[in-house]
């Protein structure tokens, strides 16, 4: 007999793998994980990557909010250190004061002709150039340019276009239509429209291009789906689209919400400093320059800011609360409920 032979185990046949046929397979145990060290190390990454953005953001937005409050409390110069203590004298003027009052439903105003008038008109260009048509990307980028031009030469370039001398009136003339010439800065009835004629110009291309990122993302599927169902155009977008591009709109909203209550630059281009509250297209922003900086009171022009602050504040964190609340909700889980 070899050795092979004679060292050879003999098998059973109920035997499979080494274990009897029919018994499941015993679990393996592994040894548990050391996670002390993983643990240990998630305070200092953390620490490391949110440590430089925190301290931009306390310096450069908490420290000046809460220095212009302590500012706010005194009649100051600006220079030197504050002694004149007013308390809350600063606020309570702001308050009773009627050009602020005005300046306030200005702002008003231009936050909901902003919504009337922007939306709608974006969201029927964002359709239409969300189709396959020719001259699709010039188009895109014609109305887009507004938008990255700056301030300084959108507001210095309709400033000399509506001036009652100005290229406007001056092709009314050319053409017959005098009868339309109109004082299209300086008349308190036409000024609030003008203003809101440039801020559409200028910014609907933004809304344009936000909308067309968020059509990008519903499914061609579900139109056509309903197109062979006999739906119209009309009846897609109304029951399809809009819904699935609701969050977009929600938060193109809140970004001209905010920005029309701290809208300053166009309005102190075309108007100036002092035409702006005749002519009733006032802001905040504008009455914070005219009565604080202008006016060498930085107590009291800090106080307006302290203002301004605490009202787009206000705003947001309502409107967060009451209509981006159903998207955050989506977005955002309960430690625990996930495994």
């Amino acid at each position: 007999m070899s050795v092979g032979a004679s060292t050879a185990k003999p098998t059973r046949p109920d035997v499979v793998g080494g274990r009897p046929e029919g018994q499941p397979p015993t679990a393996t145990r592994r040894a548990p994980r050391n996670n002390r060290g993983t643990r240990s190390g998630k305070p200092l990454e953390i620490a490391i990557l949110v440590g430089p953005a925190l301290l931009v953001f306390l310096a450069f937005v908490i420290f000046p909010v809460v220095m212009a409050a302590y500012y706010g409390f005194f009649s100051w110069q600006g220079y030197g250190i504050p002694t004149n203590f007013v308390g809350i004298r600063n606020y309570i003027t702001i308050v009773q004061d009627p050009t602020f009052q005005e300046a306030l439903a200005h702002n008003g105003i231009i936050v909901v002709l902003s919504l009337l008038l922007q939306g709608p008109a974006a969201i029927l260009l964002a359709l239409l150039l969300n189709r396959k048509l020719r001259g699709q990307s010039l188009i895109r980028v014609l109305i887009f340019v507004p938008y990255v031009i700056s301030e300084v030469v959108v507001g210095t370039g309709w400033s000399l276009i509506l001036q009652s001398n100005g290229a406007l009136n001056g092709l009314f003339e050319k053409l017959g239509l005098g009868s339309f010439t109109q004082d299209w800065l300086s008349n308190p009835d036409i000024a609030i429209w003008t203003l809101m004629a440039i801020l559409t110009w200028k910014y609907v291309g933004f809304a344009v291009i936000l909308f067309l990122a968020g059509l990008q993302g519903i499914p061609e599927e579900l139109a056509e789906a309903a197109s062979i169902d006999g739906a119209s155009f009309w009846q897609i977008q109304r029951n399809i689209t809009l819904p699935l591009l609701a969050p977009t709109l929600r938060i193109w909203a809140f970004l001209s919400i905010i920005g029309a209550l701290q809208l300053f630059d166009l309005v102190y281009i075309v108007w100036g400093q002092y035409v702006a509250s005749t002519a009733g297209t006032s802001t905040m922003a504008t009455y914070l320059v005219a009565n604080g900086r202008n006016a060498g009171n930085f107590g009291y022009g800090n106080a307006v800011a302290v203002v301004l602050f605490l009202i787009s504040l206000i705003v947001a964190l309502a409107y967060q609360r009451f209509v981006l609340r159903r998207d955050t909700d989506g977005a955002l889980t309960q430690s625990g409920t996930t495994k």
